[in-house]
Parts: C-alpha cells; sequence; structure tokens
C-alpha cells in the first residue's frame, strides 16, 4: 500500500533560490530545461569494483528489506547479488530528501519533481550514464527524458515510478458520478464540510489546473506557472471551497477512514487508497477528471559526492530491474517505471488498474513541479509567483 508522504514545506523555500531559470515545460515533460544551468558535472563512462555498502535516502516503503512485513523484501536479494550492504534513510518531505543529499553522506535519493530540479540545480545530483543501467531500456518511453529529471537531453536520474491525484467520491451519496472537479469546486456546497482536498500548498496546482479548463481568459497554460492575476484567482478559488471543507489530509488512513465513516464524500485521492477504502467496505469510485488532474513521477539520483558510486549504480538498476519494481509498485501504490514490470506483479491487474503503460492517460496529468519566479510555461515578459509564496497563501486559505 502507498504510503504517507508529505510535499515541500515552508523550509524549502531556501533551496528554492537555486533554481536560477527554467524554461518551456508543458504537463507530460517535454525535456525542455530552458534556461536551467546546472554546474557541469560529468556521469561515469564506467563502474569500479562495488564499495560493499550504499547509502539511500528514500521515500517510506522503497527500501523495504522485510523488518516492516517479513513478506516485503527487495533489498536483501540485492545485497546477496551485489555485496552492497544498504544503509537507507527514510524522509517524510522532499525538503528533508534535498537538506540530506546536501550532507555528502548519501549516495542515492528518490526524488519526486519538486526536488529533482533543485538537486540538479544546487550540483548536488550527477547526471547519470543510462548505458550503465541497462534495465533503463526497458524504461516505459513516457518517463526517460523529462523536464523534471533530465537537462538539455542530459538524464539526471532513473525513473521509479508515477501516479495521478484523482476525484474519489461515495458512489451513494455523491450523484450523479462526477466527472470533473467541479464537484468539489463550483459545485462543492452541495456536499458542504464533506469535501477533502489534500493538505499542501502544491494543491494551489489542482486549482489552476480546474481555471485552467474554466476560465480560458486567465490564459493558465501550465499550472505550475501562475502570473500573479492568475495566482490570485487560484487561491480565491481556495478560499472558496475551504468553507465547505471537513478535512486538508495528508496521511492517507486518515482519508480511509473519513469515506468509510461518511464524513468525507467526495475529494482529492490516490487510486492506492480507493483500492483500499473500498477494500475495507466503504463504496467508492476514483476517476481521473475530464480537466486533467495533477500528479507525482519519482527518480532515482545519485549525487554527485557519492562515496559509494558503483553500489549507488547497481542499486539503480536492481530498483527498475522487472521483479523489484513491480514489488515496490504494488506495495507502494503506483504505476511501475519498467514496462516488464506488469508480468510479475502478484496481483495481474495492477498494471491496467494504474495505467502504467497508458501514455494517454498519463498525458492528462501534470506532474508537481516546483514553481519558481522563472515561468515553467516558457513565458519571458511575465514573472510568475514562486513557491515561497504559495506557502504564505496556503496557510491563510487555511487559516
Amino acid at each position: 500500500m502507498r504510503l504517507h508522504r508529505s510535499l515541500l514545506t515552508a523550509a524549502a523555500v531556501s533551496g528554492l533560490l537555486l533554481l536560477t531559470a527554467c524554461g518551456s515545460a508543458d504537463q507530460a515533460g517535454s525535456g525542455k530545461s530552458g534556461g536551467l544551468h546546472p554546474p557541469a558535472l560529468k556521469a561515469p563512462t564506467s563502474l569500479g569494483a562495488p564499495e560493499g555498502q550504499v547509502n539511500l535516502v528514500a521515500w517510506a516503503g522503497y527500501v523495504e528489506d522485510g523488518s516492516n512485513d517479513p513478506k516485503v523484501d527487495w533489498v536483501t536479494p540485492f545485497e546477496k547479488q551485489t555485496g552492497c550492504q544498504v544503509n537507507a534513510k527514510t524522509a517524510a518531505t522532499s525538503d528533508e530528501m534535498v537538506a540530506l543529499m546536501k550532507t555528502g553522506e548519501y549516495d542515492a535519493v528518490s526524488a519526486s519533481g519538486d526536488a529533482s530540479l533543485r538537486l540538479i540545480a544546487s550540483g548536488d545530483a550527477a547526471p547519470v550514464n543510462t548505458s550503465l543501467v541497462p534495465n533503463y531500456a526497458d524504461v516505459f518511453a513516457g518517463l526517460k527524458n523529462k523536464e523534471w529529471n533530465s537537462v538539455k537531453g542530459v538524464s539526471y536520474g532513473i525513473p521509479h515510478g508515477r501516479g495521478a491525484n484523482l476525484l474519489m467520491y461515495d458512489k451513494e451519496k455523491v450523484t450523479p458520478a462526477p466527472d470533473s472537479w467541479s464537484a468539489v469546486f463550483d459545485k462543492a456546497s452541495a456536499y458542504s464540510g464533506k469535501v477533502t482536498a489534500y493538505d499542501s500548498p502544491i494543491y494551489l496546482a489542482d486549482a489552476a489546473l480546474y481555471l485552467k479548463a474554466t476560465k480560458p481568459e486567465l490564459g493558465i497554460k501550465n499550472p505550475y506557472a501562475l502570473d500573479q492575476k492568475q495566482f490570485d484567482a487560484s487561491v480565491e478559488l481556495l478560499k472558496a471551497q475551504n468553507k465547505h471543507v471537513g478535512e486538508y489530509w495528508s496521511d492517507y488512513l486518515k482519508e480511509v477512514s473519513a469515506f468509510k465513516s461518511g464524513d468525507s464524500v467526495v475529494g482529492t485521492s490516490w487510486q492506492v487508497i480507493a483500492n483500499l477504502a473500498e477494500a475495507e467496505g466503504a463504496k467508492v469510485e476514483a476517476v481521473l477528471p475530464k480537466e486533467g488532474s495533477t500528479g507525482w513521477s519519482d527518480t532515482w539520483m545519485v549525487s554527485a559526492k557519492a562515496k559509494h558510486p558503483s553500489c549507488a549504480y547497481k542499486w539503480l538498476d536492481w530498483i527498475v530491474s522487472p521483479k523489484a519494481n513491480a514489488q515496490v509498485a504494488e506495495y507502494f501504490g503506483e504505476a511501475p517505471a519498467n514496462a516488464g514490470s506488469c508480468a510479475q506483479t502478484a496481483d495481474k491487474t495492477h498494471c491496467a488498474t494504474f495505467h502504467a503503460g497508458d501514455e494517454a492517460y498519463w498525458d492528462k496529468v501534470h506532474f508537481w513541479t516546483t514553481p519558481i519566479e522563472q515561468c515553467l510555461d516558457g513565458r519571458t515578459d511575465a514573472t510568475c509567483v514562486p513557491y515561497a509564496k504559495w506557502v504564505q497563501a496556503w496557510n491563510e486559505i487555511k487559516g
């Protein structure tokens, strides 16, 4: 099951200053990085003998060695095969991941799109030689060379998996079945007090995505690239929604409980939450609304200061190998990165449920990206609102 993760906190603001500029980036990713100019680091051309250990920073559920559940272990086989002892540090936020990688004590990190560009821009993440990761060849094309894991055609990591933020509703209490985010915005009053929303400043992007479809006069192209007028409209939409929200959630267990009890009947969710809630008796359905959605894509990146680079590369290859990637995708609750993983999942419907190879589906997902002053939609005649202001606005919205 997917384990709890948070997004950036206000402390992340200092890291955002490292992003000097960024250019055109569409919702699904084009590999274009515009004005982002990271330090001139080189990827290795070959690897030496394994160093005997590897130090990792990861989301909970990504590096399982059987200690949490004896049946869930893809670390022990890796250690036996490679001779690389895994030392893993679980991080709760992207900001924590960035801070830990700056220490130089860790060899690799499972960075989300709201952290990866900061690591690239600061020189904490090194380019990756994908030819030294044989299993990269079988990674879905839709995950390669995207704006959150590459710069000007240079790869900075190996894709791990992806997921979408969906609209979940109680099938017995929300009728007719909604197909639009209007259910939690313009029509939220119909379920006042029982609407739920993701508890993070990045949720402003969900409001912006809805306004992109419903208020075309605002000219929103990218929900993470908002000028002041677009940003203010998104804030106002969330302030209007706030009086109808019963609970903001960041812990998936709380959302499952709220839908089971009836305290929540409609709101943002993840596919794995819908699966778990349904398994526990809740009458729920999760859909990708017609406006599209926001989502996440995680990337394994190697530290520019890695003390165990050979073991780090062996880990990158292992975690996207068909079997291991299938195991982590099922346990965590996401679409795997390796196309061959779909034949290895215990649940043979997993890849269909999570739309693993459905690129038409992912084209509708706007993956998390850190908002910066240089507009990510390519505009040069406007200044966009940076994440620090998103944090301030989010506190005001909830307050």
